[in-house]
């Protein structure tokens, strides 16, 4: 695999950048910065960047689409490579059996049935899958998520699966909601979901335009792609 070395420093520079914001915001939240996890958003960008983002020291990547994210595992991982995945967009129940012998973590579970099919696809695995539950924040499940009723019910259905392990909740901020008011929403919801589920403490929220609002309410991993890899091609 071959890495360009200009690439290498500009990935090296928006590195810095963006773990500055994240240090900043957690000195103004009053929470170490070793509290904050950086997921490195790389969809469409080639493997050779996740090569290059983990020699400067990126643990975690995600992806949204299975056949991308399935292909570039595998080339990241023929290069020596171990990483974190997680798997962050919309997810249907077929691909859960690709999905799970890749991914780490499934951040977007927003069904019971998505529950049942990752767990029965995750029984062989060596160690249980990371789900995390995607919230509707503004209660609206046509853009993806569960809304507060039924979190309950797809909370229980992860946690009686031998194959999964709850370790949270994702969000996007909702079209038209200011960060903060759908990250304090966001808080409200995790804190719920902690106490009926104690280990379930993960809180994906916050990408390139608003991470320093979901670092103030208690995010303990950020998505961050376009401020690290720079603005996606179509054609790329």
């Amino acid at each position: 695999m071959e890495h360009d070395g200009g690439r290498r420093a500009e990935l090296a520079a928006n590195l810095v950048e963006v773990r500055g914001r994240i240090a900043r915001a957690c000195e103004a939240a009053g929470r170490p910065v070793d509290s904050v996890t950086l997921t490195a958003v790389t969809k469409t960008y080639p493997a050779s960047d996740v090569v290059l983002l983990a020699g400067l020291g990126v643990t975690d990547v995600g992806e949204n689409k299975d056949q991308e994210a399935a292909a570039k595992a595998a080339a990241v991982s023929a290069e020596g490579v171990r990483l974190r995945w997680h798997f962050v967009g919309q997810l249907q129940r077929n691909k859960a059996k690709s999905v799970i012998r890749y991914a780490d973590v499934v951040e977007s579970v927003d069904s019971e049935r998505l529950a049942v099919a990752l767990g029965r696809a995750a029984e062989d695995r060596e160690t249980p899958l990371d789900v995390l539950i995607q919230i509707s924040i503004d209660g609206d499940p046509a853009r993806g998520g569960v809304v507060e009723d039924d979190l309950w019910r797809v909370s229980d259905t992860v946690t009686s699966s031998d194959g999964l392990r709850l370790a949270g909740v994702m969000a996007v901020a909702p079209l038209g909601w200011e960060a903060d008011r759908a990250f304090e929403r966001l808080a409200v919801l995790a804190g719920r979901l902690t106490a009926r589920h104690p280990g379930a403490t993960t809180v994906s929220a916050g990408m390139s335009g608003d991470l320093e609002a979901a670092v103030r309410h208690g995010a303990t991993h950020v998505r961050i792609g376009t401020s690290l890899l720079g603005m996606r091609n179509s054609l790329r």
